[in-house]
């Protein structure tokens, strides 16, 4: 089971940076869809989302259920593409302009150290640093199961504004 969700992850993660690649420098900051982000900003949004794996090496302990139970919650929530979801303000996006080449890297930087740690290190375990108001605790498990559903979610808003762009 982990290692499946770290494999889904992988190629999420991949076909996201592809996404961001596809894009020239003002197709990722060009507004395609009146008051929604533009594709930078969606970037940038997983940027600063992402920094919540870091509590994956916090303080932790054994988990009393099975270690993967709040996924299928957070995947039917965040993959229904007809609710509209209000982002926490510590991750809302920048509305400056987004260099591509600088936001590449730090996404590449971040799902690096989630690849490089969710190898080495027990996922059943609950984290006890952070949780999310409505979920409780996550596991390692989960978290890296949040990410992964949250960036999917993100991927399908890319995809759209894609086909508009090009």
């Amino acid at each position: 089971m982990e290692m499946r969700l770290l494999e889904v992850y992988d190629s999420v993660t991949i076909k996201l940076l592809q996404l961001l690649r596809s894009l020239t420098q003002d197709q990722l900051n060009k507004q395609v869809f009146e008051h929604h982000w533009t594709a930078g900003q969606i970037g940038d949004h997983l940027d600063k989302s992402y920094n919540v794996s870091s509590i994956l090496k916090g303080r932790v302990a054994h988990t009393h259920r099975p270690p993967d139970q709040k996924l299928g919650e957070i995947q039917e929530l965040f993959l229904n593409f007809d609710i509209k979801m209000e982002s926490p303000e510590a991750v809302l996006p920048t509305h400056k302009p987004i260099d591509k080449g600088k936001l590449l890297n730090r996404l590449e930087q971040k799902i690096q150290w989630v690849n490089d740690h969710g190898k080495t290190m027990d996922l059943s375990k609950t984290c006890l640093d952070y949780e999310i108001p409505e979920y409780g605790p996550f596991t390692r498990l989960e978290w890296i199961g949040f990410n992964t559903i949250h960036t999917q979610r993100h991927i399908h808003q890319l995809e759209q504004i894609i086909k508009h762009i090009k």
